[in-house]
Protein backbone atom coordinates (compact mmCIF):
# COMPACT_ATOMS: atom_id res chain seq x y z
CA UNK A 1 0.00 0.00 0.00
CA UNK A 2 1.81 3.58 -1.52
CA UNK A 3 -1.11 5.62 -0.58
CA UNK A 4 -3.64 6.47 2.38
CA UNK A 5 -6.05 9.47 2.59
CA UNK A 6 -6.94 10.02 6.44
CA UNK A 7 -10.05 12.05 6.17
CA UNK A 8 -10.55 14.42 9.41
CA UNK A 9 -13.50 15.79 11.11
CA UNK A 10 -13.41 17.31 14.33
CA UNK A 11 -15.64 19.06 16.39
CA UNK A 12 -15.04 21.88 19.00
CA UNK A 13 -15.90 24.47 21.22
CA UNK A 14 -14.18 27.46 19.38
CA UNK A 15 -12.70 28.64 15.94
CA UNK A 16 -9.03 28.04 17.24
CA UNK A 17 -7.01 25.17 19.65
CA UNK A 18 -5.80 26.63 23.02
CA UNK A 19 -8.51 29.34 23.93
CA UNK A 20 -10.60 26.87 22.93
CA UNK A 21 -10.92 22.71 22.93
CA UNK A 22 -11.54 20.26 20.62
CA UNK A 23 -14.38 17.76 21.46
CA UNK A 24 -14.48 14.84 19.01
CA UNK A 25 -11.96 13.69 16.38
CA UNK A 26 -12.94 11.41 13.96
CA UNK A 27 -10.92 10.05 10.91
CA UNK A 28 -11.45 7.49 8.01
CA UNK A 29 -8.24 5.64 6.62
CA UNK A 30 -9.23 5.24 2.74
CA UNK A 31 -7.20 4.49 -0.18
CA UNK A 32 -7.64 5.60 -4.12
CA UNK A 33 -10.47 2.97 -5.18
CA UNK A 34 -12.05 4.08 -1.80
CA UNK A 35 -11.96 0.94 0.55
CA UNK A 36 -11.67 1.43 3.95
CA UNK A 37 -9.05 0.43 5.67
CA UNK A 38 -9.94 1.81 9.46
CA UNK A 39 -11.70 3.98 11.86
CA UNK A 40 -10.57 6.48 14.23
CA UNK A 41 -12.65 7.81 16.83
CA UNK A 42 -12.08 9.96 20.58
CA UNK A 43 -14.00 12.94 22.22
CA UNK A 44 -11.96 14.71 24.40
CA UNK A 45 -11.95 16.74 27.54
CA UNK A 46 -11.45 20.28 27.34
CA UNK A 47 -8.45 21.99 27.97
CA UNK A 48 -7.55 23.87 31.22
CA UNK A 49 -8.17 27.00 31.50
CA UNK A 50 -9.94 26.99 27.79
CA UNK A 51 -13.02 28.55 27.78
CA UNK A 52 -16.29 27.98 25.21
CA UNK A 53 -16.94 30.68 21.96
CA UNK A 54 -20.38 32.23 22.90
CA UNK A 55 -21.08 32.05 19.33
CA UNK A 56 -20.22 28.15 18.97
CA UNK A 57 -22.21 27.77 22.33
CA UNK A 58 -25.08 28.82 20.71
CA UNK A 59 -24.66 26.76 17.35
CA UNK A 60 -24.16 23.57 19.74
CA UNK A 61 -27.61 23.97 21.51
CA UNK A 62 -29.18 23.45 17.98
CA UNK A 63 -27.67 20.30 17.70
CA UNK A 64 -28.09 18.64 20.99
CA UNK A 65 -27.77 14.76 19.49
CA UNK A 66 -24.49 15.25 17.91
CA UNK A 67 -23.49 17.32 21.57
CA UNK A 68 -24.71 14.49 23.53
CA UNK A 69 -22.38 11.91 21.26
CA UNK A 70 -19.25 14.18 21.40
CA UNK A 71 -19.62 14.56 25.33
CA UNK A 72 -19.79 10.80 26.63
CA UNK A 73 -17.00 8.46 27.01
CA UNK A 74 -14.24 10.99 27.61
CA UNK A 75 -10.16 10.95 27.06
CA UNK A 76 -7.74 12.80 28.26
CA UNK A 77 -5.89 14.86 25.22
CA UNK A 78 -2.92 13.13 26.04
CA UNK A 79 -4.39 9.98 25.59
CA UNK A 80 -6.52 10.49 22.63
CA UNK A 81 -3.86 11.70 20.41
CA UNK A 82 -1.27 9.78 21.21
CA UNK A 83 -3.47 7.15 20.41
CA UNK A 84 -4.83 8.78 17.19
CA UNK A 85 -0.75 9.11 16.28
CA UNK A 86 0.01 5.07 17.23
CA UNK A 87 -3.30 4.18 14.91
CA UNK A 88 -1.90 6.46 12.07
CA UNK A 89 1.68 5.32 12.33
CA UNK A 90 0.24 1.54 12.37
CA UNK A 91 -0.73 1.85 8.34
CA UNK A 92 2.37 0.85 6.32
CA UNK A 93 1.63 3.22 3.47
CA UNK A 94 4.65 5.32 2.39
CA UNK A 95 2.33 8.02 1.90
CA UNK A 96 -0.57 9.71 4.77
CA UNK A 97 -2.34 12.65 3.80
CA UNK A 98 -4.87 14.17 5.91
CA UNK A 99 -8.12 14.99 4.12
CA UNK A 100 -9.83 18.26 5.61
CA UNK A 101 -12.82 20.34 4.68
CA UNK A 102 -11.73 23.24 5.10
CA UNK A 103 -8.42 21.94 6.12
CA UNK A 104 -7.58 25.66 7.91
CA UNK A 105 -10.50 24.73 10.99
CA UNK A 106 -9.50 21.14 11.05
CA UNK A 107 -6.22 20.63 10.21
CA UNK A 108 -5.40 23.46 12.21
CA UNK A 109 -6.84 21.49 15.58
CA UNK A 110 -5.53 18.11 14.66
CA UNK A 111 -1.81 19.21 14.28
CA UNK A 112 -1.61 21.84 16.90
CA UNK A 113 -3.05 18.63 19.36
CA UNK A 114 -0.81 16.00 17.88
CA UNK A 115 2.26 18.63 18.32
CA UNK A 116 1.04 19.82 21.89
CA UNK A 117 0.41 16.45 23.42
CA UNK A 118 2.91 13.97 21.23
CA UNK A 119 5.46 16.45 20.47
CA UNK A 120 4.77 15.40 16.27
CA UNK A 121 2.32 14.84 13.81
CA UNK A 122 2.18 11.61 11.44
CA UNK A 123 1.41 13.33 8.63
CA UNK A 124 4.42 16.03 8.78
CA UNK A 125 2.29 19.44 6.54
CA UNK A 126 0.99 16.37 4.14
CA UNK A 127 -2.97 17.79 4.14
CA UNK A 128 -5.33 17.99 1.02
CA UNK A 129 -7.96 21.04 1.45
CA UNK A 130 -10.72 19.73 -0.39
CA UNK A 131 -12.11 23.49 -0.95
CA UNK A 132 -8.77 24.41 -2.48
CA UNK A 133 -9.06 21.29 -4.22
CA UNK A 134 -11.97 21.75 -6.17
CA UNK A 135 -10.91 25.46 -7.10
CA UNK A 136 -8.52 23.62 -9.19
CA UNK A 137 -10.57 20.71 -10.26
CA UNK A 138 -13.09 22.88 -11.74
CA UNK A 139 -11.91 26.23 -11.98
CA UNK A 140 -14.06 27.88 -9.55
CA UNK A 141 -13.92 31.00 -7.07
CA UNK A 142 -13.03 29.63 -3.73
CA UNK A 143 -16.60 30.99 -2.41
CA UNK A 144 -17.99 28.08 -5.08
CA UNK A 145 -16.63 25.19 -3.66
CA UNK A 146 -19.07 24.60 -0.68
CA UNK A 147 -21.09 21.89 -0.58
CA UNK A 148 -24.41 23.47 -2.28
CA UNK A 149 -22.35 24.10 -5.58
CA UNK A 150 -21.03 20.45 -5.82
CA UNK A 151 -22.38 17.95 -8.82
CA UNK A 152 -24.95 15.42 -7.49
CA UNK A 153 -22.25 12.65 -8.52
CA UNK A 154 -19.84 14.53 -5.66
CA UNK A 155 -22.72 13.79 -2.95
CA UNK A 156 -22.04 10.85 -0.96
CA UNK A 157 -25.57 9.72 0.51
CA UNK A 158 -24.59 9.11 3.82
CA UNK A 159 -25.82 11.62 6.38
CA UNK A 160 -23.99 15.00 7.75
CA UNK A 161 -24.40 14.50 11.82
CA UNK A 162 -22.34 16.64 13.72
CA UNK A 163 -20.58 13.60 15.01
CA UNK A 164 -17.03 13.34 14.09
CA UNK A 165 -16.67 9.91 12.41
CA UNK A 166 -19.95 10.55 10.48
CA UNK A 167 -18.96 13.41 8.96
CA UNK A 168 -15.24 11.90 8.37
CA UNK A 169 -16.23 9.07 6.41
CA UNK A 170 -19.06 11.13 4.09
CA UNK A 171 -16.57 14.07 3.06
CA UNK A 172 -14.07 11.39 2.83
CA UNK A 173 -15.93 9.09 0.34
CA UNK A 174 -16.88 12.44 -1.57
CA UNK A 175 -13.49 13.27 -1.88
CA UNK A 176 -12.44 10.02 -3.07
CA UNK A 177 -15.18 10.39 -6.19
CA UNK A 178 -13.52 13.58 -7.05
CA UNK A 179 -9.49 12.35 -6.33
CA UNK A 180 -10.57 9.45 -9.38
CA UNK A 181 -12.79 12.25 -11.73
CA UNK A 182 -9.57 14.45 -11.50
CA UNK A 183 -6.84 11.63 -12.00
CA UNK A 184 -9.47 9.96 -14.96
CA UNK A 185 -9.32 13.71 -16.39
CA UNK A 186 -5.19 14.27 -16.35
CA UNK A 187 -4.90 10.76 -18.15
CA UNK A 188 -7.65 11.58 -20.69
CA UNK A 189 -6.27 14.83 -20.96
CA UNK A 190 -10.26 16.17 -21.08
CA UNK A 191 -10.59 20.04 -19.85
CA UNK A 192 -12.69 20.71 -16.79
CA UNK A 193 -15.50 20.98 -16.71
CA UNK A 194 -17.75 24.71 -17.18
Amino acid sequence: MNELFFSVDVETDGPIPGPHSMLSLGCVALDIEGTEHGTFSANLETLPGAAPHPETTAWWKTQPKAWAACRKDLETPEVAMKRFNDWVESFPAREKTMVCCPAGFDFTHVVWYLVQFTGQSPFNFQCVDMRSFIMGLRGKRHRQTSRRYWPKRWHNPLPHTHVALDDAREQGMSFIVMLQESRKRASDSTPPEP
